[in-house]
């Protein structure tokens, strides 16, 4: 599983342009422009043609710089999915100073703030990854699930394997990542507030559903 973590989406390897400044500003170019579309009109929708209008590089010369529309898609998952500097709860929650309603809200808050663009591009185009793609994600959400169940079972001294802690890692990972695509019911509340609300809530049903008896 540790393996599994570090794994990054396969990214095409070109080398038509020897000027890697070049290709590396180009592609940033291109996955920036992408990256509106796939959000906005979604994967299927958007055209080659339409990311070289939005993004600005020319048409005739896109592939000297990716392979293809799934390869920007990898790059971009790799770079705002796979981040490295936003930690994980199980990050969190090795520092057993921080108590577990205040773990879970600082995941959520920097999840939240630096994850945001992430979930709404992993919603609007996960059913349309290749297989091997979707594969891979699974993996890596399964190793995180893993990493939390473990972690769960130190603090709350559960023994490893209970099937209630890899229930409880699920729905953590789900409400990190798709809790703040319902911000808009809660427009007039700060994140802070919102986050704090739920991390007390989680806890709360964490400590329920195991039971610390």
């Amino acid at each position: 599983m540790r393996a599994v973590r570090k794994e990054l989406l396969e990214e095409a390897d070109i080398t038509n342009v020897r000027n890697r400044d070049l290709i590396q500003a180009k592609r940033q170019q291109i996955c920036e422009g992408a990256l509106e579309l796939f959000i906005d009109k979604g994967f299927a929708a958007t055209t080659i043609r339409d990311i070289c209008a939005r993004s600005g590089v020319n048409q005739a010369s896109i592939y000297d710089y990716i392979a293809d529309k799934n390869d920007i898609l990898r790059r971009l998952l790799n770079q705002l999915w796979f981040r490295t500097d936003v930690p994980t709860l199980p990050d969190i929650l090795t520092d057993h100073s921080v108590p577990l309603e205040e773990a879970i809200e600082r995941y959520l808050i920097v999840s939240w703030k630096r994850k945001r663009q992430a979930t709404l591009l992993a919603y609007r185009t996960i059913p349309h990854l290749r297989q091997e793609d979707r594969r891979a994600m699974r993996l890596r959400e399964i190793a995180v699930m893993k990493d939390l169940a473990d972690q769960l079972a130190d603090r709350l001294g559960v023994g490893p394997g209970d099937q209630r802690l890899e229930i409880i890692a699920n729905l953590m990972v789900f409400l990190s990542a798709f809790g703040p695509m319902r911000d808009w019911l809660n427009r007039d509340q700060p994140d802070e507030l919102i986050a704090r609300t739920i991390a007390k809530g989680a806890a709360a049903m964490i400590r329920a559903s195991i039971g610390e008896d």
